[in-house]
């Protein structure tokens, strides 16, 4: 069978900065690699002054179609959810948000994806939503339902992995000061002992070196997210660095032995065909 990996997050641009180096890897080993955004991230803001009056859902949608294309991924699969935004901006009232959606149906849908895309391998965020967004928290629900169900379906998922950031990792992006009245550090007032993981939770280590630079274009890709007026266009390059040559993950689930751990292969072990040379990007 095929290698073939569904990836499952909330907003366009979520894939890119925790894993979009994995997911242009094993495009280029020659796997299925696809993509699931739960919504259009409506409730997000526009950063790049260049982009005026912009439609916020459909100018995000073709950021994700650029940066899956920057990735070498298929294009993505919108569930057509709404953003629930946060804090102030939570949107408690709207039926389709993905607050208010009934999960079960999100789930059902997740594993329709996966009864077509036929994945070995998912991966989503970690319990904690990388930094407590609601919609990262249930983007983690489903997605981890989707796992367990698919036990019983006819495609049996083997391994589930969360995306996870060290304490160091996690430090990096906190920086001092604040400009503008915001915080300049993308995780800024978010407790390392909640938000990270130690260091022997971490499943696998992927290097991603050699696909640094589709990284990055794909996180630029996102430009209302990373223009200068956002947290992510500030990130110095000793900040930015470190994420374009590894990415690292704690397993959700996994059906079967693992060949070493950490591994520094999501598929080790797993009997799949490629349909580039493995080991050759």
């Amino acid at each position: 069978m095929r290698a073939s990996l569904l990836a499952v997050f909330a907003h366009p641009d979520d894939e890119t900065l925790r894993c979009g180096g994995t997911l242009a890897k094993y495009a280029a080993l020659g796997a299925d690699v696809h993509l699931i955004c739960l919504t259009r991230g409506e409730m997000g803001r526009n950063t790049d002054p260049t982009l005026s009056d912009v439609n916020l859902p459909t100018q995000r949608e073709r950021e994700l179609q650029e940066a899956c294309r920057l990735l070498g991924i298929h294009s993505p699969i919108f569930l057509g959810y709404h953003d629930s935004g946060r804090a102030d901006r939570l949107q408690r009232d709207d039926p389709l948000t993905t607050i208010n959606a009934d999960p079960i149906e999100m789930e059902r849908r997740i594993l329709d994806v996966i009864e077509r895309t036929r994945p070995q391998v998912m991966v989503t965020f970690d319990p904690h939503g990388m930094y407590g967004h609601p919609d990262h928290l249930v983007a983690h629900r489903v997605a981890t339902a989707a796992y367990a169900s698919s036990g019983f379906k006819q495609v049996r998922v083997q391994r589930l992995f969360y995306t996870v950031q060290s304490r160091e990792e996690m430090e990096r992006l906190q920086s001092p000061g604040h400009q503008g009245g915001q915080p300049l550090g993308v995780l800024n007032g978010l407790a390392p002992e909640t938000y990270a993981v130690c260091g022997c939770t971490i499943a696998a280590e992927i290097d991603i070196h050699e696909f640094a630079a589709r990284k990055r274009a794909a996180l630029f890709a996102h430009r209302t997210q990373t223009g200068p007026h956002s947290t992510l266009g500030r990130l110095s390059e000793m900040q930015l660095q470190p994420l374009l040559e590894r990415e690292t993950f704690s397993f959700g689930g996994i059906r079967g032995p693992v060949t070493e751990y950490p591994l520094t292969d999501l598929f080790a072990g797993l009997q799949v065909g490629w349909t580039a040379q493995k080991g050759s990007p």
